[in-house]
């Protein structure tokens, strides 16, 4: 219980916190915005899609289902050498950010892909029949019509992405994980480890109602 004082005192879970929201934001920003892209590339190229090319889909789809599975701790170590070329480090915050964008980015894509697959293809049709082309009909039907479904996917992500920022210690990193790791079950103190445990769901508990009332307001449009 003192070391847990003193933690507090000296700004470590607050320091800590900072460091999971900037690893979760920046690896959402990124990893989301490329994620929707593959995603809504799936959805249309796919068989029957409104720009179906079996090529693209083939090769899209084999990318996400081979990076997707890969244990977050086995993906830092397999892509570390990637991460070295990219980011110029295979250890430390940069390379934490790069692997979690590249692991967020192929979640995601599944997410939007499966969720914009609810869109009902009448809708799609409708548009198609009153002379909207391929890219309109993309922006204006189908990403705003599974808008509701794609934010709740958003929603899982970042709390999946919340998880995997446990893993920092491995490269160096920061983090509410790595500090319930070094300073909690390392040093056998739960006092430490439960801490953090409970700004981690706190955290999470948040992020999951704003999805919900966002998901509910975009549903009842």
């Amino acid at each position: 219980m003192d070391k847990l004082i003193e933690l507090l005192a000296d700004g470590k879970f607050l320091e800590a916190t900072v460091q999971t929201l900037v690893y979760v934001v920046i690896a959402m920003g990124i990893g989301g915005v490329l994620g929707l892209l593959i995603g809504v590339l799936l959805t249309v190229t796919r068989q029957g899609g409104i720009l179906q090319n079996r090529g693209v889909y083939w090769v899209l789809n084999f990318l996400v289902n081979f990076f997707r599975p890969i244990p977050f701790v086995i993906l830092i170590a397999a892509i570390q050498p990637l991460a070295r070329l990219v980011v110029g480090t295979g250890i430390g915050d940069r390379a934490l950010i790069f692997v979690l964008t590249f692991a967020a980015t192929f979640g995601i894509a599944r997410l939007v892909e499966q969720n914009l697959l609810t869109v009902p293809p009448g809708v799609i049709e409708a548009a198609r029949a009153m002379g909207a082309g391929p890219i309109r009909t993309i922006l204006t039907v189908l990403i705003p019509e599974g808008l509701g479904p794609v934010v709740l996917g958003y929603t899982f992500a970042f709390i999946a992405v919340v998880d995997m920022t446990a893993m920092a210690g491995v490269i160096g990193g920061g983090g509410l994980g790595n500090l319930a790791l070094q300073y909690g079950y390392r040093q056998f103190n739960p006092w430490i480890t439960w801490a953090a445990v409970l700004i981690i769901i706190v955290i999470v508990q948040l992020v999951q109602l704003l999805g919900n009332v966002l998901a509910r307001k975009l549903l009842r449009r």
